[in-house]
């Protein structure tokens, strides 16, 4: 998906189904995944049962996560949510209606890889409404003891994940895998396959708790020496002539070739994707994650919703990373505004697309106006803050334009402005404001907002004219 689409939501282009077994229930499924409205979410719908009862894709429904991870609500339960999950955060999916005839998502390969493919056959479709980010402004732990797990979502201008094991096995080794992008997600992430322990599989087995289980849905590792009467047992579950293992009888069961190297630890990582997508809203943050599992995943998912919930108010704060390369720096934006020093109040733009703008004013002890604004008691005065949005402003409406330079952007009225913090010298200013509906006739309507750390400082509607310049 283009970066600049990312600021839309989308859903599918049309309706398509896929049909397959459920890893644990080992009944048929057949899944029809269909285009939803701006707004909401992703829903699994049992249309088997009576009602057609609805399930949110929401942690809050989480009632099972020992082999996989489990909704239910309204009567309803559907297990094993996770790789579809992670495939529709992938693809940037945000609001889908999944249908499903049995109680579980099929299991397929045992990656997202086949729910990719199905997306891709839908196709997808840009919706006219923006998609809202919600920043972490603040390092988010989770820790369990009993386990070894540790979780951390970082702040950071984009979401990536960084995912490690370790399970004191011959075979796996450490591992860690990483994604530094989620478009990389399709590639690098999606065709890993779950995976699993021969003395778990074994287990499983006895307890009648895998009865679609295959080797063509999953990765079993062998990491003690197992015989021949092992090896029979197990050919006879799964309907096998013959089962082997290299290495006297250590490495992957029936020799199964990995698709990486490290696919385990990037399995893992595309589990984190899938269970972190039940938070319900797209996050900004680095997660790290050490031993990852589905009931430490939702744990987790659950901490960062709450913060989510008591910082709404606080909800998509940029962030500024002062070691990344603006997009306009102060030479290139003398040339796109008509202001100079003293009065230009704009030192830097870090984000620009056709719907928002991000700029950077640092405030520092020398400006003019602390000379006779309160002296003794510096503020920055509300109507230069006003002014330093009005003029990111014009970087944004401006945006379109191949010539900005022959254009010039004049108020033409300023509403529900709002000064709530002071802003004073060493304050760094973050200028944002997003369209409010398109550009028509030159008239450009932005919502305006003045923060300082994930403080909101100032706000307002403002509205502004593009006008060719007629003067030289």
């Amino acid at each position: 998906m283009e970066n600049n689409e990312t600021h839309y939501q989308h859903t599918l282009q049309k309706e398509i189904t896929i049909s397959g077994v459920g890893l644990h229930t080992g009944l048929q499924v057949e899944m029809s995944l269909k285009p939803a409205t701006p707004g909401f979410g992703i829903k699994f719908q049992r249309i088997d049962l009576p009602n057609k009862p609805i399930v949110k894709a929401d942690v809050d429904y989480v009632t099972d996560t020992s082999r996989g991870t489990t909704l239910e609500h309204n009567g309803a339960r559907i297990s094993t949510v996770e790789h579809l999950m992670a495939a529709l955060v992938g693809m940037g999916i945000d609001n889908a209606l999944i249908e499903l005839n049995g109680p579980e998502v099929p299991i397929m390969d045992g990656s997202s890889q086949p729910f990719i493919e199905t997306i891709e056959n839908a196709g997808i479709h840009k919706q006219d409404a923006q998609k809202v980010y919600y920043s972490i402004d603040s390092n988010i732990y989770f820790y369990d003891e009993a386990k070894r797990v540790e979780m951390v979502a970082l702040p950071s201008i984009d979401y990536k994940i960084t995912a490690l094991i370790d399970f004191n096995s011959p075979v796996l080794g450490t591992q860690h895998a990483a994604l530094k992008n989620i478009s990389d997600f399709k590639k690098e992430i999606a065709p890993c396959r779950t995976f699993c322990f021969l003395h778990e599989l074994e287990y499983l087995l006895e307890n009648n708790l895998i009865k679609g289980g295959d080797l063509n849905n999953a990765i079993v590792v062998v990491d003690k020496p197992v015989n021949d009467g092992q090896l029979e047992r197990l050919a006879k579950a799964f309907n096998r002539k013959r089962m082997s293992v290299k290495n006297e009888g250590i490495g992957i069961l029936n020799n199964v070739q990995l698709r990486f190297p490290n696919e385990p630890a990037r399995h893992k990582l595309l589990d984190v994707v899938g269970d972190l997508a039940l938070v319900g809203y797209p996050i900004k943050a680095h997660i790290i994650a050490n031993r990852p599992g589905h009931s430490s995943n939702v744990a987790f998912a659950k901490k960062i919703k709450h913060y989510i919930k008591k910082n709404r108010h606080n909800k998509d704060v940029p962030v500024y990373d002062p070691n990344l390369p603006p997009i306009y720096d102060s030479r290139r934006i003398e040339k796109s505004l008509p202001h100079r020093f003293p009065f230009l109040l704009v030192d830097k733009i870090i984000e620009l697309s056709d719907t928002h703008v991000i700029g950077i004013k640092n405030v520092t002890f020398n400006e003019y106006f602390f000379q006779g604004h309160f002296p003794g008691n510096p503020i920055m005065p509300g109507v230069l803050q006003i002014e330093a949005l009005a003029q990111a402003g014009g970087i944004l409406a401006l945006n379109t334009y191949s010539d900005p330079e022959n254009y010039d952007t004049y108020f033409l009225k300023i509403d529900n402005c709002k000064f709530k913090q002071k802003v004073t010298p060493g304050d760094t200013m973050i200028l944002k404001l997003e369209l409010l509906s398109p550009i028509r006739r030159g008239i450009c309507e932005m919502r305006g907002t003045v923060f300082v750390g994930n403080k909101v400082c100032t706000e307002a509607d403002l509205v502004a004219q593009i006008v060719k310049k007629d003067y030289k």
